[in-house]
């Protein structure tokens, strides 16, 4: 059983996309994977609210090919609960942070989702698969062009992604149902308070650099005041504003 404080280990992720390989029974391997998801969510639910997950979220995790956004080489360990390097410096979030967090926005299928850090595609295809829309904003251009092929190889319509400064967000589509920001801020970016709705929920790293930072659920009401609750101790790259080649 995992314990109670656990450490939730994750960072902004970014891809290579790999033929699936016949010889790894990946359907068991998912099912692995949320068996340890399972588990954590019940270790961790003091803290998060959260001992399960919801069925439209669990859904989502058990049908997106996790293998697919890890490079060929990392296959066997692409469902293993733990963050994985996939180039340009980067790396893919363990399952349990990405279940989290997308179990924090609480989806809805009518929803718009903003995702601030595309990364590997992974998290943004686990919402399009619960939501209405998700619109994502990567600053790396290679690693942001190379998720969005994927995505689209992969058939997904609903996901609309662009290079740029997620510390501004999207404007132009705001507002949004929920946010997810998958890189971590010293502070809650004021641009993504005012694009959130009134009712919406935003679910973000914030802390130091390279330290432990607070995974924060921040919900703003029908006035449109903001109120947030700190969830777990959490590890994510900093949120990048200098665009990269």
């Amino acid at each position: 059983m995992p314990d109670r404080r656990h450490f939730l280990m994750a960072t902004v992720l970014i891809p290579l996309a790999a033929p699936a390989r016949a010889q790894v029974p990946f359907a068991l391997e998912r099912q692995r994977m949320l068996d340890e998801i399972d588990a954590i969510m019940q270790a961790t639910g003091d803290q998060t609210g959260r001992t399960r997950l919801s069925p439209r979220v669990r859904a989502a995790i058990a049908k997106v090919p996790r293998h697919r956004f890890v490079p060929a080489a990392m296959q066997d360990s692409a469902y293993a609960d733990r963050a994985l390097p996939i180039g340009e410096g980067q790396t893919i979030s363990q399952p349990i942070v990405v279940a989290l967090m997308t179990e924090l926005l609480d989806p809805a299928p009518s929803d718009r989702v903003l995702e601030i850090g595309t990364g590997s595609g992974y998290q943004a295809a686990v919402l399009a698969e619960c939501v209405a829309h998700v619109y994502s904003i990567e600053i790396v251009r290679a690693l942001g062009e190379h998720a969005a092929a994927l995505l689209e190889q992969l058939g997904y319509r609903n996901i609309d992604s662009r290079i740029g400064d997620g510390y501004q967000g999207w404007p132009q589509e705001a507002p949004f149902d929920a946010i997810v920001v998958t890189a971590a801020p010293d502070h809650v970016p004021q641009p993504l308070l005012e694009q959130l709705k009134p009712g919406g929920r935003m679910v973000i790293p914030v802390g130091a650099r390279h330290a432990e930072q607070d995974l924060l659920l921040v919900t703003k009401d029908r006035d449109g005041h903001a109120f947030t609750e700190k969830k777990l101790a959490v590890r994510f790259v900093p949120l990048e504003r200098e665009p990269r080649p």
